[in-house]
């Protein structure tokens, strides 16, 4: 859960980082868009970021006719009783293009928390899509949060590797399927783990309606207290889209 240093249980339905990352590259060609969702619990990586509880969540995006994007992303989190936290706040920015039947996407995404957590950290990412599959590289940029000793938060020293596949039933559902890793220094000290972990998730979308199924194989202070990410999740989000 994301919290101090010192903490030993610490850790943006995405998932925060790759689904408002699409959603920015996706946006019409110069053009703003804004979303909005209210989900049964914000699960980021596999993890819960309410203790199992709901959020509302929001952005704003950009999209220019040359492929480049901006935009921002909020929502609440809670990771128990003692915690300094209480929203999430995304900023990134990035190019989407085409060479051939490959889409790519390559940014920068920021992850913005209350100032006493201090444990902001950003990331650079590249994405690669081929028909219903993707894949995506989140690699640590920087962080303000102080390493411990024998910890390493430099540049690279932590990693997201997610790869997708989505497609879409006769009755318009859409199916998502999803496996990532997590590893590294400091997304162990941010997840409250003693090593990296694997999440995986199966969803069900349609009509702004997404029903999600999520499991991790973590153990360690991340499925202590009131995360249980060790268990299965089932979420409920829904998600509008609003003109601008």
């Amino acid at each position: 859960m994301k919290t101090t240093i010192s903490r030993t249980t610490k850790t943006a339905v995405i998932l925060p980082a790759a689904l408002m990352c699409a959603l920015a590259s996706n946006a019409n060609a110069g053009e703003w868009s804004a979303n909005a969702s209210v989900t049964s619990n914000y699960i980021w990586r596999g993890l819960t970021q309410t203790e199992n509880e709901s959020a509302v969540q929001g952005g704003i995006d950009y999209a220019a006719d040359s492929g480049f994007y901006v935009g921002t992303w909020a929502s609440n989190v809670n990771y128990g009783a003692g915690d300094v936290y209480s929203y999430e706040h995304d900023v990134y920015a990035g190019y989407a293009f085409s060479t051939g039947d490959i889409s790519w996407d390559v940014g920068y995404l920021y992850y913005n928390y209350d100032s006493e957590a201090e444990f902001d950290f950003g990331e650079v990412y590249v994405g690669m899509g081929l028909g219903d599959f993707s894949i995506q590289y989140n690699l640590l940029a920087n962080t303000e949060a102080d390493e411990a000793e024998g910890q390493d938060f430099g540049f690279g020293e932590a990693y997201y590797l997610s790869l997708d596949y989505g497609f879409e039933l006769t009755n318009g559902v859409g199916v998502g399927l999803h496996i990532g890793h997590h590893d590294g220094d400091f997304a162990e000290a941010f997840n409250g783990n003693a090593s990296g972990y694997t999440d995986y998730n199966v969803t069900f979308s349609k009509d702004g309606f997404t029903f999600m199924i999520s499991d991790t194989n973590v153990k360690g202070g991340a499925a202590e207290g009131g995360y249980d990410n060790d268990s299965v999740k089932f979420v409920v989000s829904y998600a509008v889209d609003i003109a601008m």
